[in-house]
């Protein structure tokens, strides 16, 4: 690898502000933010919307995300097409 090219890696926590959980790992992310780790170190901060801890494929759960099914939507936007061959 050639020297002088990459981003510099650094702490950084990832906040789930859904999940109200924080991961601290490593990660060339920049932020202004920061926030006390359980250790007592202050490492820049990171809101996600999203995280493992949340997303309902690792979680196991699932989440209506609309009153009216996406399928439906479609179907009635655009009609229905061919029947389905069987």
């Amino acid at each position: 690898m050639r020297p002088g090219i990459h981003p510099a890696s650094r702490p950084v926590v990832f906040r789930d502000r859904a999940a109200g959980v924080a991961f601290l790992t490593r990660s060339t992310a920049v932020s202004d933010r920061t926030v006390e780790w359980q250790d007592g170190a202050t490492y820049p901060v990171i809101d996600v919307e999203i995280s493992s801890a949340s997303h309902p494929f690792y979680t196991g759960t699932s989440r209506v995300l609309d009153t009216e099914g996406r399928v439906e939507r479609f179907e009635r936007r655009y009609g229905r097409t061919a029947p389905a061959r069987g």
